[in-house]
């Protein structure tokens, strides 16, 4: 197990955070005091066997849900603290969100699609052209632009998707089972890209996926059972078939799912 670890600057900061659901005699606790550090520039997967708690644990970190305990920090803003129209204000120009179902508008086109999350902003148009294309080439749906969602693929939607999170330069993107809806040749495709983001851009992601294939393309891998941090792996100067077999051995542990090899 590769643990090597590198010195940077914390983006993402959860102390003890618990979710519980229900009340009284009937209550279900799901994270049961989650410690976790993301730092700028880190491509962190979160891996479990069904039930762990990863989409809980990725909800309550995206602000998507509240914690019933605990504090979380991003970009050393409180949102655990903070008031309901606070957060929608901080989801929208501080994060980015990659979801399984693409949630792209029919009736925009690709580019409306990915310039929506700044149409409320203040970023000038001038500005958000050349975002647009810097992201568009880096995720090669340039040519793209003005095509309607029914008229392209699933992974062409799944990358405008990502381009979407990406444009307003967010602190952190959280991609819930990116590639669940995609052929394997279109997630490898998205998952390269999204790994190319990271390192070239330097954009934080965290990622929640049931697939070690996915998870290879990662930084570092967090693994949860039963609600708790059960362990984390670095990739380090592995490559990612070696990387790969290292999640395997885990995940078998853990009793995950089984997948093709690399």
């Amino acid at each position: 197990m590769n643990s090597t670890k590198t010195n940077r600057q914390t983006v993402l900061h959860a102390q003890n955070v618990r979710k519980s659901f229900g009340s009284r005699g009937n209550v279900q606790q799901v994270l049961k005091g989650i410690d976790l550090r993301v730092g700028e520039g880190e491509f962190v997967g979160i891996m479990g066997a069904s039930g762990a708690g990863k989409t809980t644990l990725l909800n309550v970190l995206a602000t998507i849900d509240r914690a019933t305990e605990g504090t979380i920090l991003i970009s050393n803003a409180d949102i655990s603290r903070m008031k309901d129209a606070e957060l929608s204000a901080f989801r929208r120009d501080k994060l980015g969100f990659i979801f399984q179902d693409y949630n792209l508008l029919d009736t925009l086109t690709v580019k409306e699609n990915i310039l929506l999350p700044i149409s409320l902003g203040k970023m000038k148009k001038k500005e958000a052209e050349a975002e647009f294309r810097s992201i568009a080439d880096i995720l090669g749906i340039t040519d793209l632009a003005n095509k309607y969602p029914h008229e392209i693929s699933g992974g062409q939607k799944q990358r405008t998707s990502a381009a979407r999170a990406l444009i307003n330069q967010p602190s952190m993107v959280f991609a819930d089972e990116p590639t669940g809806a995609l052929d394997s040749k279109a997630a490898s495709s998205l998952l390269g890209t999204m790994a190319d983001v990271n390192e070239k851009r330097g954009v934080t992601i965290m990622m929640v996926t049931h697939d070690p294939l996915a998870s290879s393309y990662c930084s570092r891998v967090v693994f949860l059972k039963d609600g708790n941090i059960y362990s984390e792996l670095y990739r380090g100067d592995k490559t990612r078939q070696g990387f790969f077999q290292d999640i395997l051995n885990v995940q078998a542990v853990l009793g995950g799912d089984s997948v093709d090899t690399i």
